[in-house]
């Protein structure tokens, strides 16, 4: 069976050279997330990755100055894949209910295997985004980084979702903090769920943090 192939635009900012552009540059990206998903982020090195790939630790510095930007370049290639499912599964809808329960949906659901992109595993990349993603912007550059973009495509997502809390109720007062929240809590409530579930109410054969999440957004803005 053949798949549409989906072209995910990355910032010029977050590369040195565009890691699509050839198959080693995919076979970094590729790798990268396999590895930090298996060693974790602190313990990951270019040095490492090399190794893996067969190639030269300084090949690797030709397409990210270092591993904290390719990590940030992870993360906005996983909002902005989620940016194109909210799109393409929200357009259609006219029911302001139902498209604020797709969007809660797809930000709180577990992540499958997306076929239209060959070189990324959605899924590994999903652990490493609960896992990982805010040492990419819980340090002491953050305010330099946002002001060059760098968390962009995140902050769109949460203000297209916080466009329909304020369709389906305009006088909301706290939109943006509230799917924040929900994005943030939901991925915290994953790793509950496979390392401390005593902390979770999660039940087996039941997306239960789905549930939650929807029953919060729509008793919240009421």
């Amino acid at each position: 069976m053949e798949y549409l192939q989906i072209h995910i635009v990355i910032s010029e900012e977050l590369y040195t050279k565009n890691p699509e552009s050839s198959e080693l540059g995919k076979k970094i990206v590729s790798r990268s997330i396999e590895m930090i998903d298996e060693l974790g982020f602190e313990a990951f090195t270019f040095k490492k990755l090399g190794k893996s790939i067969g190639s030269n630790e300084s090949s690797i510095y030709r397409y990210f100055e270092s591993k904290h930007m390719l990590l940030v370049y992870l993360l906005c290639w996983y909002w902005s894949w989620i940016e194109y499912k909210l799109v393409f599964a929200t357009t259609n809808i006219q029911s302001k209910e139902e498209k604020l329960s797709a969007a809660v949906d797809i930000l709180t659901r577990k992540v499958d295997v997306d076929n239209s992109f060959s070189y990324i595993d959605e899924v590994i990349l999903n652990r490493i985004i609960i896992a990982e993603s805010s040492k990419a912007y819980h340090t002491k550059d953050i305010d330099t980084e946002n002001e060059k973009g760098y968390y962009t495509v995140y902050k769109r997502v949460v203000q297209r979702v916080s466009n329909m809390v304020t369709e389906l109720n305009p006088d909301f007062e706290f939109p943006h903090m509230l799917v924040s929240t929900v994005i943030e809590g939901a991925h915290q409530q994953r790793y509950f769920s496979e390392h401390l579930p005593s902390l979770t109410n999660v039940k087996k054969g039941k997306d239960t943090i789905v549930k939650f999440y929807t029953d919060l957004v729509f008793k919240v803005i009421k």
